[in-house]
């Protein structure tokens, strides 16, 4: 994957799929990278997700394989997250996953009941879901909401 473009992202698995987060510097990337681990951590406020793991924070390898779009890491910045007020810490994080659901914050076209073609985008030729933030809203409670109802993030039945 080293000729793979990397982009200004951070992504983060929640159950088998990876939310990809785009957005300028400074719109908070890396804080809702954060609230995500945060949330899937043992322990975590009531309605967390049931399983998350930082992929990547600020630089990110994205490249099309079968039909999906797969994200790991930039080597250099493999395990790290920039934690405001902290500092860069390292934490666990996944070599590579699927992109599930990509997030923009600071989205010009964010709105309170999106147009359907605001609902997805294409990266690398890979069609997938959006939601689109807008600047100064907490993208936190709209992305848990749809993780906890993503067909890919659903409960195992017993």
């Amino acid at each position: 994957m080293s000729d793979s473009p990397t982009i200004h992202a951070s992504a983060v698995l929640i159950g088998s799929k990876a939310v990809l987060i785009r957005g300028p510097s400074g719109s908070g990337k890396s804080t809702l990278a954060w609230a995500l681990v945060a949330a899937g951590s043992p322990g975590s406020r009531a309605g967390a997700l049931t399983f998350t793991r930082l992929v990547a924070d600020d630089r990110a390898l994205v490249e099309a394989k079968a039909g999906r779009l797969l994200v790991r890491p930039a080597p250099n910045l493999a395990g790290l997250i920039e934690i405001r007020g902290l500092g860069i810490r390292m934490i666990t994080y996944e070599k590579a996953a699927v992109v599930g659901l990509v997030v923009d914050l600071a989205a010009s076209d964010a709105a309170r009941m999106p147009a359907s073609e605001a609902e997805s985008t294409m990266i690398s030729g890979i069609t997938l879901p959006r939601l689109a933030v807008a600047a100064g809203s907490d993208p936190l409670h709209p992305l848990l909401a749809w993780a906890q109802n993503a067909p890919w993030n659903a409960p195992v039945a017993d």
